[in-house]
């Protein structure tokens, strides 16, 4: 079988759309699967309708993976990249090829070349997603390391190289699963400056034309797994050894001036990606949308038997709860327009209800203390307030949050609770109590939830009359009865 290559699809007739020849606009601190299911889908998409006419150079944040760049030479930078999900209720499934990678570099084996991209005058986009844990200032890094450890660092040296040259500043995308992760990357790259002692120019130079951007991204991306990739490639009829694939919904949000959709156009593609103000609001509405229906009903669904999320989205009485969940309870506590709210919340419907992803319940259950403190805790609080009342099944998966951690209250058993273990000695210690006195000690946990909980009228009675009803007619029937 023949390797992926320009030439390969040509003989084989690709019918699809491919772009050989363009200037390398971008550059990719990162080449995961995430990103090379997110962002190189959109550049190849604005490639083909929308004139973008750039090509992306991936940089390994840490470099060492020689194999990796190996690879993406050998196949001339092209990877195939497969959708699948539900859009509007239905199965989709799509393939495409993309062509926008130039190159991959490893800035271990070859610094000097990383540093060389700076000549470029046409390079004007920097992407990263260095995971959670690569926006962070290591003051061992130094300014003659070649290349520096850390990917801020990185960045700094590459961004001095590009003023010295006298080159045009980067719109710069962050990517990282963190708050504020572009002002975040700003600060470490003006620690560096500091550090370094760079000239007070080119600290100027990278506040006056350098765009840092916050941003929020949001797609499923599953890779594709190893044993499934010779039957993937017989299906195309090449070889691909850098295979991709995710979900079809996709959103980008982008903290920016307007200006931007000048330089990216992303309108004319007809793309998912939205520049706003602040992307804290869709920061707020992912998280209590998405990862707070997640966290809601995973532990709940779990308890009734249920294993996978796209087994909830099937049963009549877990989908009811959770849709009295999403659109009663949740939504009424943003700001943002109802419209765009309950859209946003029927796509959720749509991805938990995926044929081609079998989503773990006990994988959504990891952590779940500090989950639901994060992503339903501000749902509940925030409708008491603009209620006056307690939401019935935000109140119920709390109920259903300390049944599992009291080992399924009866309900099921075979799994094992992962916490932090300060956390699961608080149950261990707890385990024979009443569920009024298991209820009050868990709300009443300070270290859990910050005092919240204690605060809000009727809400330990209410999860201690949830919880002896669990025990008592089962989960799965209380869950029934929560939503009447």
């Amino acid at each position: 079988m023949e390797r992926l290559t320009y030439d390969t699809l040509a003989r084989q007739g690709y019918a699809g759309y491919l772009l050989k020849d363009a200037p390398e606009r971008v550059l990719q601190f990162g080449e995961g699967n995430f990103l090379r299911a997110f962002v190189e889908d959109f550049i190849d998409r604005m490639n083909e309708t929308a004139g973008f006419d750039a090509k992306v150079v991936l940089v390994q944040p840490r470099g060492g993976h020689p194999e990796s760049t190996d690879l993406y030479a050998r196949q001339e930078g092209l990877y195939t990249l497969t959708l699948r999900g539900r859009e509007n209720g239905e199965a989709v499934e799509r393939t495409r090829v993309i062509s926008c990678v130039s190159r991959c570099l490893d800035p271990k084996r070859d610094w000097a070349a990383l540093l060389d991209c700076a000549k470029n005058p046409d390079l004007r986009f920097i992407v990263s997603n260095t995971t959670e844990a690569g926006i962070v200032f290591d003051p061992a890094c130094k300014q003659d390391d070649a290349p520096p450890a850390s990917f801020p660092a990185k960045l700094t040296a590459f961004l001095h190289e590009r003023w010295r040259l006298g080159g045009r500043g980067f719109v710069i995308l962050s990517c990282e699963l963190i708050d504020h992760n572009g002002d975040e990357l700003r600060r470490c790259v003006n620690e560096y400056v500091r550090l370094w002692q760079l000239e007070s120019e080119f600290a100027e130079w990278v506040e006056r034309e350098n765009l840092f951007c916050s941003t929020l991204v949001d797609r499923i991306v599953t890779g594709v797994p190893k044993g499934d990739v010779p039957q993937l490639c017989e299906k195309l009829g090449y070889e691909d050894s850098l295979p991709d694939a995710g979900e079809v919904f996709a959103a980008w949000v982008i903290e920016a001036p307007q200006t931007l959709k000048d330089e990216l156009p992303f309108e004319k593609a007809g793309l998912p990606i939205r520049v706003v103000d602040d992307v804290t609001p869709y920061k707020q509405r992912k998280v209590r949308i998405l990862n707070g229906a997640h966290t809601s009903m995973v532990l709940a669904a779990f308890l009734a038997g249920k294993d996978i999320v796209r087994e909830c989205m099937e049963d009549e009485a877990i989908r009811g709860f959770l849709n009295k969940a999403l659109f009663d309870e949740i939504i009424p506590t943003l700001d943002l327009p109802r419209d765009e709210l309950t859209a946003f919340a029927a796509s959720v419907i749509d991805r938990f209800n995926n044929p081609y992803i079998d989503h773990r319940l006990l994988s959504i259950a990891l952590n779940s203390t500090a989950k639901w403190k994060a992503r339903v805790m501000p749902s509940v609080t925030e409708y008491v307030k603009r209620t006056g009342s307690l939401p019935r099944c935000l109140t119920f998966s709390f109920a259903a949050y300390i049944a599992f951690y009291c080992g399924g209250c009866g309900q099921r058993e075979g799994y094992s609770v992962e916490d932090d273990e300060w956390v699961l000695d608080f149950y261990r210690d707890h385990a024979d109590e009443s569920t009024e006195d298991i209820a009050r000690a868990v709300v009443n946990n300070e270290k859990m939830w910050d005092g919240a909980l204690a605060q809000l009228s009727g809400f330990e009675t209410a999860v201690a009359a949830a919880l002896a009803r669990i025990k008592t007619a089962g989960m799965y029937e209380a869950l029934r009865e929560c939503q009447q």
